[in-house]
């Protein structure tokens, strides 16, 4: 079973403006020591994969460094960035770039560098960056300190301050928010072996080269290096920050072994409970969760949404056989009463929807669901993975955009799922379900279910007018007989043509 990975929400997302308004009056520390520059390009950082690849795999493990091991935890976590040390603070360009430590317990660190005209420095990032308490001791001052990754910040929100939107942090894990929104879900470089029983591998990020924007550019390009037991990996990232902030990625693998189970464009987020599923969890809030759903628009153009669970066992889906159009996690509760929760804020975390660029090949989008009992974990995993096992000796490249935006665009004219409620009957034989939809309009004349049932028995299948949504809403009751485990697909029809997404869901008697 895959390990679960802290999710470190609101430590990024209420950290946006903190350090502007803190130092707006400190001095500006001084800049960083000067590193020999080298030439550096995306060919050269690919065949630095490719050279990588052909050699044994050399886990990373840094020590310490000497002063920093003799602090208590609480005394290193009180060691943080110094907005006022930003790289490009000072100059007149669109971005800012911000340094993030090491955790206390380092087993890995990162590498960061600046491009410039083909140009690239190491940055070294010295106390003098960081806001340090006074109590600290003194030979820290003489500290290079270990990075763990960085953080972007520009205009998105107001011309008047300059927000977090950017990060890149532990393994191959980044997030992105667009404008109004927090961090939520998550995206991978890569997943390998995700929910299988030989355990889960976490490539890593191991160095990464942010090249300076142009005084007028409206977006940042980020390259980076990633390593692991299976493969290396070379990768670009074009990120334009906005409404949406779309994240271009382009990735080049050079396998050292057989890669079996691979996922291309990883999607990772918090699923806790909804309105359907809350009734073993004792919590006063009617909802909890980054994402809600997996969306997906497959080739032949049919509209696929499928509720999230937080399942009593490990679940493992498989949606189409061809490269969809797109696919993604999404956040479809918006509205603040949804959550009742005014830390969290739940109803502001981003949807993510990826757009495959090119042939993918064959393959198929794997929604990976894990039990969980706190909202601290992420037990959410989608992603592509292609058919055919990954070959040593053979480079697979991939690219897709990722739209980070508060919902993927749909088709006008469907109607799209906004709640799933179940229940049982009055007799406690049969399962109730009430699914709830906009934008097909509330008119029922002509319409009827197309709804089927891999088992059990579906009754009572109903369509009626959601006045209250100015929607519709679908009902029926399944009776599971003997069935483990039963997979439901329904969609509201006019004739032949859907009038709304197909709805997917699966019951398990569990």
């Amino acid at each position: 079973m895959p390990v679960l990975i802290a999710n470190s929400l609101l430590v990024l997302a209420l950290a946006l403006v903190a350090g502007d308004a803190r130092s707006a009056k400190a001095p500006t520390p001084p800049d960083a020591p000067q590193q020999a520059a080298y030439p550096f390009t995306f060919d050269t950082l690919i065949e630095d994969a490719k050279r990588r690849a052909a050699t044994p795999y050399s886990p990373q493990h840094n020590r310490v460094p000497t002063a920093l091991d003799k602090l208590s935890p609480e005394q290193y976590r009180s060691i943080r960035f110094n907005p006022n040390a930003g790289i490009w603070r000072t100059e007149q360009l669109p971005f800012r770039l911000e340094l993030l430590r090491a955790g206390y317990n380092l087993q890995t660190s990162v590498t960061v560098s600046t491009v410039a005209n083909g140009e690239a420095q190491d940055v070294v990032a010295t106390p003098a960056m960081f806001e340090m308490e006074s109590t600290l001791p003194a030979q820290l001052a003489k500290v290079s300190l270990p990075l763990s990754g960085f953080r972007v910040r520009t205009r998105i929100n107001t011309n008047k301050i300059w927000d977090e939107f950017l990060v890149f942090q532990g393994a191959s894990y980044f997030r992105a928010v667009a404008k109004n929104l927090l961090y939520g879900l998550s995206a991978r470089g890569l997943a390998i072996n995700t929910a299988e029983p030989s355990g889960e591998e976490f490539p890593a990020f191991t160095h990464f080269w942010i090249e300076q924007p142009g005084a007028h550019a409206n977006s940042i390009v980020i390259y980076a290096l990633l390593e692991s037991e299976s493969t290396t990996g070379a990768y670009r990232f074009t990120v334009q920050p906005g409404v949406e902030t779309l994240t271009d990625v382009d990735l080049t693998l050079f396998p050292r072994t057989e890669m079996r189970v691979t996922g291309i464009a990883t999607l990772t987020s918090m699923f806790l409970f909804d309105e359907g599923n809350r009734s073993r969890l004792d919590d006063y809030r009617p909802e909890v969760h980054d994402s809600d759903g997996l969306q997906v628009a497959t080739k032949s153009g049919e509209q696929i949404f499928r509720p999230l669970t937080n399942p009593i066992k490990l679940q493992v889906s498989t949606f189409t056989t061809q490269q969809p159009l797109g696919f993604g996690l999404v956040q479809r509760s918006r509205q603040q009463s949804d959550f009742q929760d005014f830390d969290a804020q739940y109803e502001r975390r981003p949807s993510a929807w990826i757009e495959p660029v090119g042939d993918w090949g064959s393959g198929s989008v794997e929604l990976v669901e894990i039990p969980s009992g706190r909202e601290t974990n992420d037990n959410i995993v989608a992603f592509w993975r292609p058919a055919q096992p990954l070959a040593p000796g053979h480079a697979a490249h991939f690219a897709y955009r990722i739209i980070w935006s508060a919902e993927p665009a749909q088709p006008k004219s469907l109607g799209k799922t906004v709640a799933t409620r179940s229940g049982a009957s009055i007799d406690g034989k049969r399962r109730v379900f009430l699914l709830d939809f906009i934008g097909a309009g509330e008119k029922v004349d002509g319409l009827r279910l197309d709804l089927t049932a891999s088992a059990g028995r579906i009754s009572n299948a109903v369509v009626m007018s959601n006045g209250a949504l100015h929607g519709l809403r679908a009902s029926f009751e399944l009776d599971p007989r003997d069935a483990e485990l039963i997979e439901l697909r329904l969609r509201i029809m006019r004739g032949d043509r859907p009038v709304t997404e197909t709805w997917l869901y699966r019951w398990t008697a569990s």
